[in-house]
């Protein structure tokens, strides 16, 4: 079972997310969080695997929450709960250390697959939300320009490393890709790493962004 803390300020959004979790059968919620502060501390307290963090709460928010546990309970995914009107937020997300954003009107499956992909070291994006970063981060030097710098950044990259990194883009896990693909799963760990060396990106999401940008990977509308 992935072990989840869910912190949310909100107890019907907490109820609904964690009903979600437990029907996929896979995750489960060892503790809840109504602010940031608390979801520090609970983090320390249970050492899940995944802090699932709303980004506006008390006390302290979700992005120095997420900053807090990367730093202090580094065996612990952070994937953050996002609105449209958020998107300003997830670069800082970035820099703070999540490795997964998922919509709360999002499908439940999506929701449940976001959790299970950043539980397995994987990055995850949802769709929506990746159109929205793209075009986000686009206005900082024109996005033609990032898209064309993305294009010719994959260029670089051998047929199937330009595969996996399109998986990447899509949030699959490294297990997910390795049967996929049909490969072992060390040899997708290598591929992987040999992709972010070569992209120059320190994480799976930096390298998710850029498989976005360079057209890897459709967003749904």
């Amino acid at each position: 079972m992935i072990r989840v803390l869910l912190a949310d300020d909100e107890a019907m959004v907490r109820a609904g997310v964690r009903a979600i979790l437990a029907s996929g059968g896979e995750s489960e919620v060892v503790a809840e969080a109504g602010d940031g502060r608390e979801a520090v501390e609970l983090a320390r307290a249970h050492r899940p695997d995944v802090a699932l963090l709303d980004i506006r709460m008390p006390r302290l928010d979700g992005l120095a929450a997420a900053e807090e546990i990367a730093r202090t309970v580094p065996g612990t995914a952070v994937a953050m709960l996002t609105t449209f009107s958020e998107q300003s937020y997830v670069a800082r997300a970035l820099a703070a250390g999540a490795t997964g954003f998922l919509l709360k009107s999002g499908d439940p499956y999506e929701l449940m697959a976001g959790v299970r992909a950043v539980a397995e070291g994987a990055a995850f994006l949802s769709p929506k939300v990746a159109r929205y970063v793209v075009e986000d981060l686009g206005r900082d030097g024109g996005r033609l320009a990032r898209e064309e710098r993305a294009r010719a950044s994959v260029a670089r990259l051998s047929p199937r490393e330009r595969e996996v990194l399109g998986l990447v883009g899509a949030g699959l896990s490294n297990p997910e890709i390795a049967a996929r693909l049909h490969l072992v799963e060390g040899t997708v760990k290598a591929y992987v790493s040999a992709v972010l060396d070569r992209l120059e990106v320190r994480n799976r999401v930096r390298a998710a962004i850029v498989a976005y940008e360079a057209g890897l990977v459709e967003p749904d509308a």
